[in-house]
């Protein structure tokens, strides 16, 4: 084993009560490069039994199993202290929604939603982003332990038993920075565009944010269709502004955020006595809708140097191409930094090409965002 050995892949735990599932999630596993399975489980109390036997990476869990199903499963890992990343696997009806909500906010990273049914036989049509979800959690947390495998010492309870194409970055040619045209005016908007890593990110964003902050705030959040409504109602319980999926003609307006519904675009249109938010189906950019580069561009049109754009967390290249728009226009921009991104992606080529003001982590993210609000008021 020379300096040039390959890292061990990245171990995964599948729990599904479904001996079909398990095999076919086995087979994405095993056939993603840098994946591989630690072991698997048919409910939450057999999982919680072999964490300690396999040390994975990360999880991927089923909500509906008996005896413990998800939601039981990560209210014990919570209990027990265990940090390992887990990957929901959730089903597209309304209920699914509110449990994967629930799932989120138990401390789950992420999910994916099973294209048909609790036993999805055609579980191969995600199988990409599968991979890719939990090939960036898996090694998130690998590179936030170091390569020692965590030890839990604990029993289980005794009464239990995008495509590829779209987010490859393609090779970029040095390019000159861009410079403002001006410096920056008073703040009258905040876009966010976010993805891999956004659920989690922006709970702890909007928990942290001022509650006095005088600017509207639009999300684009890349997640399906059915599930952001949720999404909004989930952040509205814990922040201290509005939150709420943005319907088309919504305000934009102090002490509100708007999340963009799953697979609409969402713009906002400056009108002499208000500002409104457009929801839109045209075709999707960089693979997605809503897409935050249609967001970012509506933002530095409408408001030019009297906004404020961030890039966060999400693989690919969406929002860092016109992030640079708002830069331009002399809006401030901020990018999180490489180190608490889960995917170091999308704020990463807006880093490179020049149109980030300035890095900031996570935990630093929401009073930043308010301090340059209260700043440029």
């Amino acid at each position: 084993m020379g300096v040039d050995a390959v890292p061990e892949p990245v171990s995964v735990l599948v729990v599904d009560d479904s001996a079909l599932m398990r095999n076919l999630i086995s087979k994405i596993v095993e056939s993603s490069p840098g994946l591989a399975v630690a072991d698997r489980a048919m409910n939450g109390v057999f999982a919680l039994q072999k964490i300690p036997r396999c040390h994975p990476d990360v999880i991927v869990l089923d909500i509906e199993m008996p005896e413990m199903n998800g939601i039981e499963f990560l209210k014990e890992r919570k209990r027990l202290g265990i940090e390992i990343p887990v990957v929901i696997l959730s089903s597209v009806a309304k209920k699914g929604a509110q449990v994967t909500m629930e799932a989120l906010a138990l401390g789950a990273s992420d999910f994916i939603t099973k294209p048909s049914g609790s036993v999805s036989s055609d579980i191969h049509t995600v199988a990409g982003e599968l991979g890719r979800l939990l090939l960036a959690y898996g090694t998130q947390f690998r590179k936030r332990k170091g390569k020692a495998a965590p030890h839990y010492d604990y029993e289980p309870p005794e009464h239990l038993t995008e495509r590829v194409a779209d987010e490859r970055i393609p090779e970029r040619q040095k390019l000159e920075a861009p410079k403002p045209l001006r410096a920056p005016g008073p703040i009258e908007i905040i876009a966010i565009g976010i993805s891999t890593g956004g659920p989690n990110a922006l709970r702890d964003i909007f928990a942290k944010i001022d509650p006095e902050l005088s600017q509207p705030i639009v999300v684009v959040q890349h997640m399906p269709a059915g599930f952001t409504e949720e999404f909004a109602k989930s952040l509205d319980r814990i922040c201290p502004l509005e939150v709420k999926e943005a319907a088309d003609g919504d305000l934009v307006k102090p002490g509100r955020i708007l999340i963009a519904p799953g697979d609409k675009h969402i713009s906002v249109e400056k009108k002499p006595l208000s500002t409104v938010a457009r929801l839109s189906d045209s075709p999707p950019v960089n693979g997605h809708r809503p897409s935050a580069d249609v967001l970012f561009e509506s933002v530095a049109k409408s408001f030019g140097h009297r906004a404020m754009g961030v890039i966060m967390t999400g693989m690919g290249r969406d929002g860092a191409r016109e992030l640079g728009s708002i830069f331009r226009e002399g809006g401030i921009t901020l990018g999180q930094d490489e180190h608490s991104c889960i995917v170091y992606g999308m704020p990463k080529v807006a880093f490179e090409l020049g149109h980030v003001t300035e890095q900031v982590g996570l935990s630093e993210m929401a009073a930043t965002i308010s301090k340059y609000a209260r700043q440029y008021r």
